[in-house]
């Protein structure tokens, strides 16, 4: 299974278990102790049955209209057409479990009169509510990336802790020239599309961890970023990415935008930062090694370097490497041995 199937599983996963667990607290609030108005009356434990299979069933639904959404909706479309499109998927939504109760409990009922079965608006509104909620918690989650919005609630990293890391400094070639000739609106929306674009590298199992202005800092577990030579794989996964775009980037901004990236390892300080904006933040001279390394990529006419410590760790490569030789980066006082990255 592919990374980007992992992510689409997790986000299903996410969806039915947050449905389910939804459905079951409707069930306890509703059902423990109370009487229905309407004509339907529900068993408590037969409630939590069904929604131990309605849950898993929705959340299914839901998690894959957020995946079409999210995957190709956004970007595609206006903020005002994605939303009326979450609001015609949520009506639709809500027809369906309408339908679906109705062919359980309704009986001799006629559709219309279970529909408006009274307290049924109440029930209405919770979905709407729970629908609303996941909704805006996927989107945070989004915000934080990955899994650290579980790690920020959990407080997992309040306490600094130690990670051996690979990060890559990813960098807008001529960004300069590209600024002055479209000026900052048209430059931005260009850095818009790019990063877009660059979501493509989840399928390295790639972190995004910060965007820097027209710079974007990527960032594996050692592990990970070794395992199918994912951290130099995403470079290409990007680079690839843009020029099937090519003709996207030619006809709004008459040229085809390229990068350079610089990749070191080492040890890193992994804490969460912030008091009214938290974020979890990465520490270390690992860090400023990479950043380094890539503003050699001009010096070299090179677009991807990467240290020796790095390269040493991949044994049975598809890649080409090239010894630049050792050098004094700015701020270091040791000699570092760069190499340079080709694709056979």
């Amino acid at each position: 299974m592919t990374f980007k199937n992992k992510r689409r599983w997790r986000t299903v996963r996410d969806y039915s278990l947050g449905w389910t667990f939804a459905f079951i607290y409707l069930c306890i609030v509703r059902g423990e102790g109370t009487i229905e108005q309407g004509s339907v009356q529900f068993e408590f434990w037969d409630s939590i049955i069904t929604s131990l299979f309605m849950g898993p069933f929705f959340g299914a639904i839901s998690g894959i209209s957020h995946i079409l959404m999210m995957e190709y909706g956004y970007k595609q479309v206006s903020l005002l057409k994605l939303i009326i499109i979450r609001a015609v998927y949520v009506l639709l939504f809500l027809s369906s479990m309408i339908l679906l109760a109705f062919a359980f409990y309704g009986n001799e009922m006629k559709l219309i009169d279970f529909a408006f079965e009274p307290g049924s608006f109440a029930v209405y509104f919770y979905i709407l509510t729970v629908d609303i909620f996941m909704f805006g918690l996927m989107q945070v989650s989004m915000y934080f990336g990955g899994n650290n919005l579980i790690k920020l609630l959990t407080a997992k990293f309040y306490t600094p802790e130690e990670e051996e890391r690979i990060f890559m400094f990813l960098d807008l070639k001529s960004s300069t020239q590209h600024a002055e000739r479209l000026g900052h609106i048209l430059y931005s929306k260009m850095i818009q599309d790019c990063f877009n674009d660059l979501g493509v590298v989840v399928e390295n199992e790639s972190e995004i961890y910060q965007y820097v202005g027209d710079e974007v800092i990527l960032t594996w577990k050692s592990a990970d970023g070794l395992r199918n030579e994912n951290c130099l794989k995403a470079f290409y996964t990007f680079k690839a990415r843009l020029e099937k775009r090519k003709n996207h980037y030619q006809k709004n901004y008459d040229c085809q935008p390229e990068f350079k990236a610089g990749l070191h390892e080492g040890i890193v300080t992994v804490t969460e930062v912030g008091k009214y904006k938290k974020e979890i933040a990465y520490h270390g001279d690992t860090i400023n090694t990479a950043a380094r390394i890539q503003e050699k990529c001009n010096e070299f006419e090179e677009e991807l370097l990467l240290s020796e410590s790095l390269r040493n760790k991949f044994a049975n490569t598809s890649f080409g490497f090239q010894k630049l030789g050792n050098m004094v980066l700015k701020g270091k006082e040791e000699a570092l041995t760069i190499y340079s990255v080709s694709k056979h």
